[in-house]
C-alpha cells in the first residue's frame, strides 16, 4: 500500500523570519491522521530568513537529523559543538538526557532552505551526541547518510532505520527491494518522479507498507530522501 502525502496538505506555521511546512503533527497544527510513521515523528521543511533562527532552546530523548536543501545554517549546542551545515551535509543530534542549541541562518543574504526531521530513539535518556557528514550522492544510486551501526560512512541514529540519499537525472530509474517486514516513508525534496505508477512532485511524500519493491522512475531532475523503517 501507498499513501500519498501532498506537499499542500501539509500543516503550515509562518513567523517573520521562519516558514515552516509539518509534515506531521507538531506544535499548533495537530492532525489525528498524520502523528508520525512508524520511528519517524517529525519532517519540518523550513525557510529561514537571512542571519535569522531559532535561539537556544532544548530537546531530549529524540534523535534530530538535519539535511539541507539550500543555504548554510549555523548550529551550536551545549555539548561544546558549532558548526555551518550546507547543502550535501546531514548532521545528526542525539538529544537523549538533555541538550540545548541554536540554528541560525549563516548568511545575511540568501536564505536558508532545511529539512529537519525527528525520529524517536530506541531508548531514553541516551548520552547526548553529535556528527556532521559531507555525502556527495551519484545519480541514480542510492547514498546510504544514515543508519543504526554507522556503516559506510552513514551518521549513526539510534534507531533502527536506513536513510538514503537519492539524486536521479530525468529518465533515470531504479528499483529498491522492501524486506516483508519493512516500512518507507519517501520524502522529495526537488523534482518529479513516479513511484509504483504514482506521481510525487516537489516536497510530497509517499508511506509505503506491505510493498516488497519500489519502481522509481524521475520525470524531472529530482532529489529526495528514503527511510527504510522496521
Amino acid at each position: 500500500m501507498i499513501k500519498i502525502r501532498k506537499a499542500q496538505d501539509r500543516g503550515y506555521a509562518k513567523r517573520d523570519w521562519l516558514e515552516s511546512w509539518h509534515t506531521f503533527s507538531f506544535a499548533d497544527y495537530h492532525d489525528k491522521n498524520f502523528m508520525g510513521f512508524r520511528s519517524l515523528r517529525v519532517i519540518n521543511e523550513d525557510i529561514i530568513n537571512p542571519a535569522a533562527g531559532f535561539p537556544t532552546h532544548g530537546h531530549r530523548d529524540m534523535e534530530i537529523v538535519t539535511y539541507m536543501l539550500d543555504g548554510e545554517l549555523e548550529h551550536k549546542d551545549s555539548m561544546g559543538n558549532t558548526g555551518v551545515i550546507t547543502p550535501g551535509e546531514v548532521q545528526r543530534m542525539t538529544a537523549g538526557k538533555g541538550v540545548l542549541h541554536s540554528e541560525f541562518n549563516h548568511s545575511d543574504k540568501a536564505p536558508a532552505h532545511l529539512f529537519q526531521i525527528w525520529l524517536l530513539p530506541e531508548k531514553d535518556n541516551l548520552k547526548p551526541g553529535y556528527e556532521q557528514k559531507k555525502f556527495t550522492p551519484k545519480k541514480g544510486e542510492l547514498t546510504l547518510v544514515g543508519s543504526r551501526d554507522g556503516r559506510d560512512g552513514s551518521v549513526t541514529i539510534n534507531q533502527d532505520v536506513n536513510l538514503y540519499m537519492l539524486h536521479l537525472k530525468k529518465g533515470q530509474e531504479i528499483s529498491h527491494k522492501i524486506a516483508s517486514d519493512r516500512h518507507v516513508w519517501l520524502q522529495m525534496a526537488k523534482g518529479d518522479i513516479e513511484i509504483n505508477g504514482k506521481v510525487l512532485g516537489n516536497s510530497d511524500a509517499a508511506a509505503i507498507s506491505g510493498e516488497k519493491e519500489l519502481k522509481i522512475m524521475a520525470n524531472d531532475n529530482s532529489e529526495m530522501l528514503i527511510f527504510d523503517l522496521a
